[in-house]
């Protein structure tokens, strides 16, 4: 008796699709999509969440839908500087932002602030977080985020040097720079905030992209000492299309993850799981469309598997 087995496959196992033939019009596109980036944050800058900017961020739960005109005139009397409400979820969950001011020098400021908030907001049904950051703190957490983000692609650039060559660390390093960029640009377009989760999924997408990236390259590689006669871009397109089924599968079954948490996992995380979403969508395209394509401009060597034995 025959049990035939029904495998759902979105990519056919052998693809013969030309990647190379588009490697002009894709680092072009993302040449001109990363200067926009860059203009988008020295011009438009970023919105920096509290994480960053200090102050206090407070979310609330009503017992029914809440007039946030009467409710943000109800705080300017307060007078605790600018204050930005905002509805998410239901119109009965409310954050309320507070930012740092010149005067807000120490703690005790920001908890009398909150108290004051307390005292005017006696009908609200539940204070469910109370977030404060000084603006040392903040200074400390921007510094220790870039830090960090150019730590992971340093460290990247070193472990691709080591493993394969020059030519496939510097493809390697200019792909995550480029995924890094046009995260920032459309965090700075779309004004989201940017805040200690977005630098948590900005260091996850290195991590997704490089992955990615070494897929493809080890495949290089591989053809590269198997086949020593074929023209460099047709051993290209040959390793792109030998990884792609994996490549898409992969990241399909993260995007169903991701866009389960962005429906259902509320506001606090909903910044996180964007930049995520988009740093898969920006992370395989880099690896198909900039990583490979670069080495060609790299000058990769075709007898490079004769001298790298000592580095497997």
């Amino acid at each position: 008796m025959k049990i035939s087995m029904w495998k759902l496959k979105l990519v056919p196992a052998e693809t013969k699709i030309n990647f190379i033939r588009f490697r002009s019009i894709g680092l072009t596109l993302s040449a001109i999509l990363m200067l926009v980036s860059l203009g988008l944050f020295f011009g438009r800058g970023l919105n920096f969440g509290i994480d960053f900017k200090g102050g206090i961020l407070i979310e609330i739960a009503t017992e029914e839908a809440v007039d946030i005109a009467d409710l943000r005139n109800r705080l300017d009397r307060l007078e605790l500087g600018e204050v930005q409400i905002q509805q998410f979820g239901s119109p009965t969950d409310i954050l309320i932002r507070v930012a740092e001011t010149q005067n807000a020098e120490t703690t005790e400021q920001d908890l009398s602030a909150v108290d004051k908030i307390r005292a005017e907001l006696t009908d609200v049904k539940e204070f469910r977080r109370v977030e404060i950051v000084g603006p040392q703190i903040s200074s400390e957490l921007i510094y220790k985020g870039v830090l960090a983000v150019v730590s992971a692609v340093g460290l990247m650039l070193i472990y691709i040097w080591l493993r394969f060559e020059w030519q496939f660390s510097a493809g390697a390093v200019l792909a995550l720079i480029h995924d890094v960029i046009l995260t920032i640009g459309i965090f700075s377009f779309l004004q989201l905030e940017f805040g200690l989760p977005i630098i948590a999924a900005l260091l996850t997408i290195i991590g997704y992209s490089m992955n990615d990236t070494v897929v493809v390259y080890d495949r290089v590689r591989e053809n590269l000492r198997k086949y020593k006669k074929m023209p460099l871009p047709e051993l290209f397109n040959m390793s792109i299309n030998s990884t792609l089924s994996r490549t898409v599968m992969t990241s399909l079954t993260t995007l169903l993850a991701l866009f389960s948490l962005y429906i259902l996992g509320g506001e606090v995380i909903r910044g996180f799981t964007f930049a995520m979403i988009w740093g898969v969508f920006i992370g395989t395209y880099s690896s198909i469309f900039i990583a490979g394509p670069l080495l060609l401009y790299l000058g990769v060597k075709r007898d490079w598997s004769k001298t790298a034995k000592s580095a497997l």
